[in-house]
This record gives structure tokens, C-alpha cells and sequence, in this order.
């Protein structure tokens, strides 16, 4: 039977509750239970795939082809299991799926109201992510709630887990509740009033913590500990403390150590092996004691917020986990970039421009791309990083002036990336869009297949096929293939049916490491086996580097 811990946060956002159910779920894995992570977003888009990074993050992307909360990367990068499109929902699905069921008439002319049918159709959801009843149930199911414990938009969730709580017995849930005690510098202590306030506000909707997770900018002392226990109802066992750490990866351990995975065992009365973290531990030794240290230029238009590329970021640093270095991250503003201020990349040992949506900030990324090229800095690509180095190339070396994309130019005199009408799906499907199209939901998405053109840096870094996910719209337009290739542009993989280039790049004897990708590599980078693509991007760095600087040395 399927066993769930549900995770709530309060007093304040972005403490982490997506680390610390990952972290949990990494080591009940690790004890051998199989566990998955479902996470339940309480805003009315269906799902985050229109929302501006500035909002929301990143949008991670499933094999499946869902585009999900960025909690969903932590997830795949902490534990085994792979996420899917039923790992991850909103309020927006839920109504959509009882307003879908209240037109067919399938409630039989009842009120529709949100208890029972909203919070059953929580429960149905929430269930389906675990498996249950199929070949595919995990152990245990841990389910995030995603906002604070106080807002109304979160209620419909709160209520339909405690109903679950009730309707399963004691033994078959346990909630662990994530807060905030905050270090007041004019009085010089920890303040636990705070975490008192949310767990009485969980106690009041019927939910009674069975573990708090209390961050802190430092260690949580034991008195203050047991003062949390008096005022929360939680055994001191159960309040633990998470305090800032210099790497994510250190926070299983962290729990660990303080009981957690213990504790849950013993409320789900879970009969395991003990926890193995010794991977863990080999992880942060790697991070905390690198060879070497590099710095890669970031090109991108949402620097002003890191979670818009965590998942790149991750996938960074985990290639330079493999590289035995230390990967630090400058981000440059591609709004900012002009050919007056272009010099500012000579100091940078690579250089990668992510993808990305819209007009602004295009023409920055172009002048990246031409700058590495020209200046022989190893470059990445990614997505619109791939088709801003196509426009670049087409516009100064095929001799194609004005060359655009149809996203940025409509009216350009060479549409080098323009929006394809027809594209088959992971599952077989065909799809068709054009420019009248919702937004929401009419990208080419999830994981897809493209052979390699043998001979080239693509075909040493992945073989005969490469299998990616995708978010995007627009294309490299076949129609100008062979002139980019004449002027010695190399289509290095093409999907496998619509043949549309999904990776370019320079030969080998004209720079020493430049690929555009149109797939989202980073969303499969693992720390444990990290990804080949980046690790031989920064492996190419590495080799820029040390080239930059012998000179210097001697």
C-alpha cells in the first residue's frame, strides 16, 4: 500500500520546500523504498508553461511532454525515479477537469461544490501521481503543497489532504511542515513566534504536524528547539533544524542526521534497511574540493532572477563536478550587450547563451554568438542560444544580410528560423499550430529523437541518436540548409521525421568548440552522472583556460 508525507510551508515563501521533500524522498531511496514526488501548485494557470520566469522560475520539462513547476528538476536530480505529467498539477487543471465533468453531466445534476468535488479531484490527482493501483505505485508518495499555509488559494489542497489523512489511518500519512525562524539583529536572537503562528494556522484547518523543518540562517539551539516543541504540539525529536548550507547537495545528510527518515519510518511503521549516504558524501567531498575553477557568460534576458535557469545552472555544475572544477556562473545581460561593450566576453573561459521567448534582448545574444565565433571562446547554445547562432552565421559568413526569425523579423528577407505548422509528438501524435495559436501548450515538447551526423563533435559527444526534450516553437528553416552548410555551417543532427535541425555546429578546424543545440539538454543532467553534452562543453573551457593563461605563467 502506498504511504504519503505531505509537505506544507509557512510564515514565507521560496524556503525550500522543494529541496527538503527531495532531500527526504533521496533518502528513504536510499533505505530502498521506491518514492516518488508529486507537486500540487495552488495558482489558476493550467500550468506554468505562458508564466514569465520573472514569476515563476523556470519552466521544467517531462519526457512526456509537460511543462511543470521547476520543483520537478530538483526532483529527477535528487532521486531516480523520472517525473511525468502526472507528478505535477494545478488549480487551474483541477477546475478545469470538474467544470470538463460538470458539462458531461457526470455529477448527475448535483451542486457542484468545492467539497466534495474539488477536493476529491485532488485526491483522483494526486493518487493517479502516485500510481496507486497500478504496477507503477511507489512505496511512498511525497506530495509538496506548493504557497503558505494562511492563503486562501491554498485551502482546497489543505482540505483534501487532511481528508486523505483521515480517510487512511494514522500509520499511512505523516506531515512535515517547513518555517521560518528568522535571526533579529537588534535583539540578537532567533525569533520563534513566527513558526508558532503557522503551526497553530495548520492546527486550525485540522492538520497537526508531524515534523517541523525550521530554517534559520544558522544552527538552531536546543532550548529554542524545545521551546518550538511546547507551543507546536511536535515532539523536540520532531522539530528539526535546517539551516543555510553551502550546497543542496549537503542537505540529505543535514536531515539525516537530525532523524527525519527515521521518524518517518516509524510514523508510516516502514520496516527498512538503514540509510545509505555515502554518494551523497562523495558528492560534496567532489564539490568542496575542485582542481581546478572556471567562469562561463551567461547571455541571457532574465538575469535578475537565478531560478530562471536553475536547471542550466545545476547542469553546470554538475559537468564541472565530472571535471573534477568549479563552474562559476556570470551573468551578462543580453539587453545591455552592443558591439561597443562586446569586449566584456574576452575574459570569460566559455561562453552560453540559454533560451528564451520573445523579442527582447535577441539582438545581444547574436552579437555572443559572433563574438565567440570570431574570438574562437567554446559556446553553447541552447534552444534560441541555437537559433541566434544560425542567424549570426547566416547574416556574416552565408552572406544572408537581414537574416532573422520570424519571431523577432516578420518581415525579414531571410527567414533563417521560422514557425514549422506540423511536428509529430513523443507518443506519435501530429500536431499543427500556426500564429493565431493559444500559447499555452503548442511547443514542440518532451523527449524526441534525432539522428547524428557521423564525423562530427555531436556524433563523439552522443553516438548515432540523441534523445532530448524540447520547449519551443520556432525552427531552423529547411529552406536554407544548404546555403549555411555551403558557407561551412555543420547540420549535425536532424530530427528523425520532419528533418529539422536539431543540433549545428563549427568544424573542428575553424574553432575548437561551438554547438547550438534546439533541445534542452540541462533538463537531464543528473549530479551523479551529469550530461555529455556539458561535460564536454566545460572540458572544452578548461582547455581555454589553461591555453589563456600558460602564456601568462611563463
Amino acid at each position: 500500500m502506498t504511504k504519503f508525507v505531505f509537505v506544507t510551508g509557512g510564515v514565507v515563501s521560496s524556503l525550500g520546500k522543494g529541496i527538503s521533500s527531495a532531500s527526504l524522498a533521496a533518502i528513504l531511496e536510499s533505505r530502498g523504498l521506491k518514492v516518488t514526488l508529486i507537486k500540487l501548485d495552488p495558482y489558476i494557470n493550467v500550468d506554468p508553461g505562458t508564466m514569465s520566469p520573472f514569476q515563476h522560475g523556470e519552466v521544467f520539462v517531462t519526457d512526456d511532454g509537460a511543462e511543470t513547476d521547476l520543483d520537478l528538476g530538483h526532483y529527477e536530480r535528487f532521486i531516480t525515479t523520472r517525473m511525468k505529467r502526472s507528478n505535477n498539477f494545478t488549480t487551474g487543471q483541477i477546475y478545469k477537469s470538474v467544470l470538463e465533468k460538470e458539462r458531461r453531466g457526470d455529477y448527475l445534476g448535483k451542486t457542484v461544490q468545492v467539497i466534495p468535488h474539488v477536493t476529491n479531484e485532488i485526491q483522483d490527482y494526486i493518487r493517479r501521481g502516485a500510481g496507486v493501483g497500478t504496477p507503477e505505485a511507489v512505496d511512498v508518495a511525497i506530495v509538496e503543497i506548493g504557497g503558505t499555509v494562511g492563503d486562501i488559494e491554498s485551502l482546497p489542497f489543505l482540505e483534501a489532504v487532511r481528508q486523505m489523512s483521515l480517510k487512511m489511518g494514522p500509520h499511512n500519512t505523516a506531515f512535515v511542515h517547513l518555517t521560518y525562524v528568522p535571526w533579529i539583529a537588534a535583539a540578537g536572537e532567533l525569533k520563534t513566534k513566527p513558526t508558532q503562528h503557522t503551526a497553530q494556522k495548520l492546527r486550525e484547518i485540522g492538520i497537526q504536524a508531524d515534523a517541523l523543518l525550521c530554517r534559520a540562517d544558522r544552527r538552531i539551539p536546543d532550548d529554542e528547539r524545545e521551546k518550538i516543541s511546547l507551543f507546536t504540539n511536535v515532539p523536540e525529536y520532531g522539530v528539526i533544524s535546517v539551516w543555510d548550507a553551502k550546497s543542496i547537495y549537503m542537505v540529505p545528510r543535514m536531515l539525516h542526521e537530525q532523524g527525519l527518515d527515521q521518524l518517518i519510518c516509524t510514523k508510516l511503521q516502514l520496516n527498512t534497511k538503514p540509510a545509505d549516504l555515502s554518494r551523497w558524501d562523495k558528492l560534496v567531498h567532489e564539490t568542496e574540493h575542485p582542481g581546478s575553477e572556471i567562469t562561463i557568460a551567461m547571455c541571457g534576458k532574465y538575469t535578475d532572477l537565478s531560478d530562471s535557469y536553475k536547471s542550466l545552472n545545476e547542469a553546470l555544475r554538475h559537468a564541472g563536478i565530472h571535471n573534477h572544477a568549479r563552474v562559476n556562473i556570470e551573468y551578462v545581460d543580453s539587453e545591455t550587450l552592443t558591439p561597443d561593450s562586446a569586449d566584456q566576453l574576452a575574459k570569460f573561459d566559455a561562453i552560453l547563451v540559454p533560451g528564451g521567448f520573445g523579442k527582447r534582448g535577441v539582438e545581444g545574444k547574436i552579437l555572443a554568438a559572433q563574438y565567440a565565433r570570431e574570438h574562437k571562446i567554446p559556446y553553447l547554445g541552447i534552444c534560441l542560444g541555437m537559433q541566434v547562432a544560425t542567424i549570426e552565421y547566416a547574416r556574416h559568413m552565408a552572406g544572408l544580410e537581414g537574416a532573422n526569425s520570424t519571431e523577432f523579423d516578420p518581415e525579414s528577407p531571410h527567414k533563417v528560423i521560422a514557425l514549422i505548422d506540423e511536428w509529430q509528438e513523443a507518443d506519435g501524435t501530429i500536431q499543427k499550430r500556426d500564429e493565431k495559436s493559444d500559447l499555452g501548450g503548442t511547443m514542440r515538447l518532451g523527449a524526441q529523437s534525432s539522428d547524428v551526423k557521423p564525423g562530427t563533435l555531436a556524433h563523439e559527444i552522443y553516438g548515432p541518436v540523441v534523445t532530448e526534450r524540447h520547449r519551443h516553437r520556432y525552427e531552423a528553416n529547411e529552406k536554407y540548409l544548404d546555403q549555411l552548410q555551403q558557407a561551412g555551417l555543420v547540420i549535425s543532427a536532424i530530427t528523425q521525421r520532419e528533418k529539422l535541425t536539431e543540433m549545428v555546429e563549427l568544424p573542428r578546424a575553424v574553432h575548437p568548440w561551438f554547438v547550438g543545440v534546439q533541445f534542452h539538454p540541462e533538463f537531464k543532467s543528473t549530479p551523479w552522472g551529469g550530461h555529455p553534452l556539458f561535460i564536454s562543453f566545460i572540458k572544452a573551457a578548461l582547455e581555454h583556460h589553461q591555453a589563456a593563461t600558460v602564456p601568462a605563467a611563463a
